[in-house]
């Protein structure tokens, strides 16, 4: 039976859910020949790291236990009575990490899976990369950080998976990665890859006003608390910052043109989100609907899409035709078009559901067992 070690970064929805993943699969992952040993779990507060990293592991019911927990809103030091764990905590917490990295990195191997949400576990990776520790990210700001850092994370490129930073489990790194390594050039990747913004999108079209359907989003827990985090386009910036350095730009997130679909005056900076759900949304009504009136009578729709083409990468509106993948997109799938040689008059096409921590979590755990090959 192949263990694969796993020290899990953050335990918010995604991170929980991944736990859960992790339990729910023990009988097929035996099948398999492999068993996944957490040995330790951290959020932005503190570490709980099994006594013996090298050989030992975190029950199922302990894993279970941190779920709850923390889906409660305990600390994971409140588990400390259950006697199963040591907790490290601040910069001690920091340090515990390396030195797990450094003890297991270049012997049995350590898959460091990043489901926070924080660039603040940049360092972290980085030291993990050069201890020869594999890192599997669903968190995209380690990706988007300065060219540099990210250089270093992709360093070693076997060791590194980040399938859910883009597409929750969709297989967009993968189809990408697949394509350049057979040295079929990609030229142009367009993709609506906001959940949120694609459902927008498609009820305004038909015929409903945007600050009903973003309120109605809102509603349905499709955005942030604060609307405006989806409606400034910068979370598909950050995804389409990781797919032009794929493609191997050398960008920062500075370069990427981004058009937010509220004003600068309506803005965190102007005024709280409460008066931008009650009055701040009503007053962008009727240029949105002057502009999907102007795509309809080009014969085409809106939709909030990246765009990546040669040294061009953007984020914004444009007007599509009705009869392409995009075109058709209806709720809140993610699409994403893939132009390259090979598939120039017909691009390669992936759709389906891009957000929910479910689908981003099982996206990681295919990812950690797709290093299997790495693990002694």
């Amino acid at each position: 039976m192949k263990s694969i070690p796993v020290l899990l970064l953050g335990c918010g929805g995604v991170g929980r859910q991944l736990l859960e993943h992790v339990v729910n699969c023990r009988a097929l992952h035996s099948q398999q020949g492999l068993v996944l040993r957490v040995l330790g779990v951290c959020d932005s507060r503190s570490l709980l790291v099994v006594d013996d990293v090298a050989t030992k592991g975190m029950q199922d019911s302990f894993l279970m236990e941190i779920c709850r927990a923390k889906s409660s809103g305990s600390s994971l030091s409140s588990l400390l009575r259950l006697g199963q764990c040591q907790i490290f905590k601040d910069a001690e917490m920091m340090d515990k990490v390396i030195d797990i990295a450094g003890l297991l990195g270049r012997s049995t191997g350590l898959a460091v899976a990043d489901c926070s949400a924080s660039s603040e576990t940049v360092n972290i990776l980085k030291q993990a990369v050069g201890l020869g520790c594999c890192i599997v990210l669903a968190n995209k700001k380690p990706l988007t950080c300065g060219i540099e850092a990210y250089e270093k994370l992709i360093s070693n490129f076997r060791r590194i998976r980040f399938e859910s930073t883009v597409g929750a489990g969709l297989p967009v790194i993968a189809s990408v990665t697949r394509l350049l390594a057979s040295g079929d050039p990609i030229y142009r990747i367009i993709g609506s890859l906001s959940g949120t913004l694609g459902y927008v999108m498609s009820e305004v079209e038909a015929g409903k006003l945007f600050s009903e359907v973003v309120q109605a989003a809102k509603s349905l827990g499709f955005t942030e608390p604060d609307p405006r985090d989806d409606l400034s386009g910068m979370d598909v910036a950050r995804k389409a910052l990781i797919l032009a350095r794929l493609l191997g730009q050398q960008i920062n997130m500075n370069d990427i043109k981004v058009d937010s679909l509220y004003p600068e005056e309506l803005g965190p900076n102007s005024m709280t989100a409460e008066d931008f759900l009650r009055c701040g949304l009503s007053s962008i009504d009727r240029d949105f609907q002057e502009r999907v009136r102007v795509a309809s009578s080009n014969g085409k729709v809106l939709r909030y899409v990246c765009m990546i083409e040669g040294s061009r990468c953007e984020v914004g509106l444009q007007e599509l035709p009705k009869d392409s993948p995009l075109g058709r997109l209806r709720g809140s799938d993610n699409v994403v078009e893939i132009y390259s040689r090979c598939y120039k008059d017909s691009p390669l096409v992936i759709q389906g559901a891009g957000a929910g921590n479910d689908t981003t979590a099982a996206g990681v755990l295919a990812d950690i067992i797709d290093l299997q090959d790495l693990f002694q």
